[in-house]
Parts: structure tokens; sequence; C-alpha cells
């Protein structure tokens, strides 16, 4: 799995005039799900998300993790994390998940947040969706993960 995340004052992700998820201060995590990913994989990476220290103490140091501030977190998922840009101008998306296993696995690492009691609040997008994202991105913090790096 790859996450794209953002340490952010607010966030929110709409469908259309519908708005399907909101946060204040938290991370939002842009979440690529790939062929060969299994649950763990999602296990290890919302553990790292969730103890990862991004947040600034008084002094500017990265200090605090999401558990730590009890923030919030927007879950979308993005395929287009997974794409394969060496060949052509087009990039390719064979890496990805299958819609069916990709999304059973973006539910599960969903869950895994919901049932964190240090999470004040879980937000997600819509699978396979058109959506529109705004983020307040504080810092600007921005970084990328991939679960095959953390096992």
């Amino acid at each position: 799995m790859k996450a794209l995340i953002q340490r952010v004052s607010s966030a929110s992700v709409q469908s259309g005039d519908e708005v399907l998820g909101k946060i204040e201060q938290g991370l939002v995590v842009l979440l690529g799900v790939e062929q060969n990913d299994q649950a763990h994989d999602g296990q290890v990476l919302a553990k790292k998300l969730a103890d990862l220290r991004i947040f600034s103490n008084d002094e500017g140091k990265f200090d605090y993790s999401l558990r730590d501030i009890k923030g919030e977190i927007l879950i979308i998922s993005q395929f287009t994390l997974c794409a394969d840009y060496k060949k052509g101008r087009r990039p390719s998306f064979t890496q990805a998940a299958s819609p069916n296993d990709a999304k059973e696995l973006y539910l599960d690492f969903i869950k895994i947040f919901q049932n964190d009691p240090q999470i004040s609040h879980v937000a997600t997008g819509r699978f396979a969706a058109d959506m529109q994202v705004t983020i307040n991105n504080n810092g600007p913090v921005t970084m990328q993960l991939d679960s095959a790096q953390l096992k």
C-alpha cells in the first residue's frame, strides 16, 4: 500500500454537491492499494501513520503523533498512487489492485482508525467516486509512505 499524507489544519472531500467527509486538525491520507497488498500491509501502515511524530510542539519541532494530539483523519482512496510511468507518456495502472480487492483493503484500513479511541474523528471519501478534495496543508507537511518499506 502506498500513502501520501498531509498534515492539515482542515480538509474536506466532496462528490458533486455532497460533502462526503470533513476534518479539522489532523491528517489527510490518500491511499493506493497495489496488487499484492494484504490486510497486514494496512495494519503496518496504519500503525506507522497513527504514531508518526509530525505535529509540532511549541518550539516547532515534530514531537507529537496523530494519537498524541487526538487528531482527526480523512482517508481517500487514490489508485493513481500505483501508477507506473516509466514507459511512454500515459501512466499505467497495472500495479493497482482490482477494484474489489482494493475496496476491501481500503475499508479494512478505515476500520483500524475507527476502532482507535485516540483518533477523535475518521472521515472518508467514497471508493471509486469522482471527488474534489480541499486541503489546508499545515506546514506544508507532505510525506509518502509505502507499506513494503515498513516491513
